[in-house]
């Protein structure tokens, strides 16, 4: 489980970073999610805060899985 957590949170960590990146200099078009929902049209930036936000919080959180 823990190892599930520490990917998942990679990979929403990158998606925002990458969303963020992709907002202000047009970089990373092509693997970044949140530009490519049309739902999301006019809030890209604020998604891809909360993505990296809910990235860091789920890796903080597969710090605190107990190993069995």
């Amino acid at each position: 489980m823990r190892k599930f957590l520490e990917v998942a949170g990679f990979l929403l960590l990158v998606q925002g970073i990458g969303g963020l990146v992709h907002e202000w200099t047009g970089w990373f078009g092509l693997w970044t999610v949140v530009h490519r929902l049309g739902v999301l049209e006019g809030h890209e930036v604020f998604a891809s805060i909360v993505l990296a936000v809910a990235g860091g919080a789920v890796l903080i959180a597969s710090d605190r899985v107990v190993k069995k």
